[in-house]
C-alpha cells in the first residue's frame, strides 16, 4: 500500500525529515517540507504502527496541501486504526466528493467496513479494489476478500475466492491453508480430496498442498492414503514440523503405537518440545502397556501445560490401569473440570465410576457422554453393556430409543440386534442383521466382538461371508 522507503532519494533525507519532525512534535519549528517528504513520514509512521504520529503529520500536511488527497487519506487510515472509524468513513466520504477512488481508497474502505463488522460492505469494496488493481497486490487482496466471506460465515464463496487466488498465484500458501479451513468448516473433506489433487498434479512440489491433503484423507479416517500424503510432504521438506505430528497422530488412530512415537520424537526434534505430543506419546505406550513410560511422559506434558486436560486424562487411565481407581477419580475428574465438553472424559469416569460400585455416577456419565458426542460407538457399546447387566429388557428399550430419537451412531442398530437375539427375539434379530449387512457388511461383523457366540450362529456366519 505505501511506497518502500529504500529509493535513493530517501536513503539518506527520510532519517534527517523524521529527526527534525520528532523535534517539531516536542515544540521545535518544523522547516518546510515538500509532499514528498511529508508523505514518506507518514508511510514510515503508519508501516510502524505510530498512528498518533501519522495523524499529526497527515493534519499538518492539510495545512500546507488541503487539496492533496492522498494526504486526507493517510489521515483516515491512521485514526481508523486507532479506532476512529466512523470518523474514518465522514472523511473517506469527502474524499469521494473530490475524485474517482482509486485501488487504495477503495481497500482502506474495505478494511474500515471489516473493523465495523459490516462484511456485506467490506466484501463489495474489496472486490471493486480487486478490479483495480496491479498485478503485484492481488495476493493481499484475494486473501483479505476471502477472509472477509469466512468472517460471514459463507464458506462456499470464499472457496471460490481462494481457487482464484491460488489459480492467479500457485505458490499463494496462504490461501492454500485457508482453502483447508472453508472445507472443514464446511465438512465437504472429499471436495477438499480433488482440490488439492487437481493442484498437485500442476503443482507437484507444493509440500503445504500434499500436507493439507493428508489432513483431509484423516478427518475421513483413510489414515493410510493421508500418511501417504504426508510422506510426500516430507520429501519435498523433511524439516516441516507439523507433518510429523499429524503423521503421528494417524498412527495412533491406526494403533501403529511405534511408529505413532517416532512421529512425534521427530516434530519435537524440529519443533521443539511440545505438550500434546508429549500426551500423544504417553497414550501410545500406554497402549503398548509400558504404563512406566507413559506415565514419564503424561508428566512431561504436565510440567509444560499444567492445564492439559489430556494429560490428566492420561495420568487418570495409567492410575486405574495400575489398580489405583480411586485416584484415578480424583484426576479423572480435574480432567473435566478442566474440558467440561470433552465426551471422552466422561466415557472413561464412568468406566470408572462402574468399577468402583457407584453405579448412580456410573448412569449419568454415560449419559453425559452420550449427550455430548452420540455418535460413540466405544461409549454407547460399554453402556449397553452395563444396561444388559441390569436388564437385557431394559437394554433393548433403551438401544431402540436411541437409535430412533438420536441416531447417528453406526453401531446403534448392531447393539439392537444384539439386544434382540439374547431376548430369544431370534427371527426379528436375523431379519434386523440383514438390515445391518445391506448397510456396512464391515459394521455388521463388529457383532462377532460384542457377542462371540454368534459366531457358531450359522445364520449370523453366512451373512458376513464375502
Amino acid at each position: 500500500m505505501f511506497e518502500d522507503e529504500d529509493e535513493d532519494y530517501f536513503e539518506g533525507n527520510l532519517s534527517e525529515d523524521l529527526e527534525r519532525f520528532e523535534a517539531f512534535l516536542k515544540g521545535d519549528t518544523l522547516p518546510f517540507l515538500d509532499s514528498d517528504r511529508l508523505e514518506a513520514i507518514m508511510d514510515h509512521y503508519l508501516i510502524n504502527n505510530q498512528y498518533t504520529k501519522a495523524k499529526v503529520c497527515a493534519d499538518h500536511a492539510i495545512s500546507l496541501f488541503p487539496y492533496n488527497s492522498l494526504f486526507h487519506l493517510r489521515k483516515a487510515q491512521a485514526i481508523s486504526a486507532t479506532g476512529q472509524l466512523k470518523e474514518a468513513l465522514h472523511l473517506l466520504s469527502q474524499i469521494e466528493k473530490w475524485e474517482t477512488p482509486g485501488c487504495e481508497f477503495l481497500l482502506t474502505k474495505a478494511s474500515i467496513f471489516s473493523q465495523l463488522r459490516d462484511s456485506k460492505n467490506a466484501i463489495k469494496y474489496f472486490k471493486d479494489a480487486l478490479a483495480l488493481s496491479e498485478p503485484e497486490d492481488r495476493d493481499e487482496i484475494y486473501l483479505d476478500l476471502a477472509m472477509e466471506y469466512e468472517n460471514a460465515n459463507d464458506y462456499k464463496n470464499a472457496v471460490l475466492v481462494l481457487k482464484d487466488a491460488i489459480k492467479y498465484n500457485v505458490h499463494n500458501e496462504g490461501a492454500i491453508y485457508e482453502i483447508a479451513f472453508c472445507y472443514d468448516q464446511l465438512g465437504e473433506y472429499e471436495n477438499a480430496i480433488k482440490c488439492y489433487s487437481d493442484f498437485i498434479d500442476e503443482n507437484p512440489y507444493s509440500f503445504t498442498a500434499w500436507y493439507n491433503l493428508g489432513n483431509a484423507y484423516s478427518k475421513l479416517d483413510r489414515h493410510e492414503k493421508a500418511i501417504w500424503a504426508y510422506e510426500y510432504c516430507m520429501l519435498i521438506n523433511e524439516d516441516f514440523g507439523p507433518v510429523y505430528f499429524n503423521m503421528g497422530s494417524a498412527y495412533i488412530s491406526m494403533e501403529k503405537h511405534n511408529e505413532a512415537i517416532e512421529s512425534f520424537q521427530k516434530c519435537m526434534e524440529l519443533d521443539g518440545e511440545d505438550p500434546m505430543a508429549l500426551c500423544y506419546i504417553g497414550e501410545a505406550y500406554e497402549q503398548l502397556n509400558d504404563l512406566k513410560k507413559a506415565r514419564e511422559y503424561y508428566t512431561r506434558s504436565l510440567e509444560l501445560a499444567p492445564l492439559l486436560p489430556d494429560a490428566w486424562l492420561g495420568m487418570g487411565i495409567i492410575c486405574d490401569l495400575e489398580g489405583n481407581t480411586e485416584e484415578a477419580l480424583v484426576l479423572l475428574n480435574k480432567a473435566a473440570n478442566l474440558d467440561p465438553e470433552n465426551a471422552g472424559i466422561y466415557h472413561v469416569l464412568a468406566g470408572a465410576y462402574e468399577k468402583t460400585g457407584d453405579l448412580v455416577q456410573a448412569e449419568e456419565y454415560y449419559q453425559l457422554s452420550l449427550a455430548l458426542d452420540p455418535t460413540d460407538e466405544e461409549c454407547l457399546t460399554n453402556y449397553l453393556e452395563y444396561f444388559s447387566e441390569k436388564s437385557i429388557i431394559q437394554a433393548y428399550q433403551y438401544i431402540c430409543e436411541f437409535n430412533e430419537k438420536i441416531g447417528g451412531n453406526k453401531i446403534g442398530p448392531v447393539l439392537e440386534v444384539n439386544a434382540l437375539w439374547l431376548l430369544g427375539r431370534k427371527e426379528e434379530a436375523i431379519s434386523k442383521f440383514k438390515a445391518c449387512v445391506t448397510e456396512s457388511k464391515e459394521k455388521a461383523k463388529e457383532i462377532f466382538e460384542i457377542n462371540p457366540e454368534l459366531l457358531s450362529v450359522q445364520e449370523f456366519v453366512h451373512l458376513t461371508e464375502d
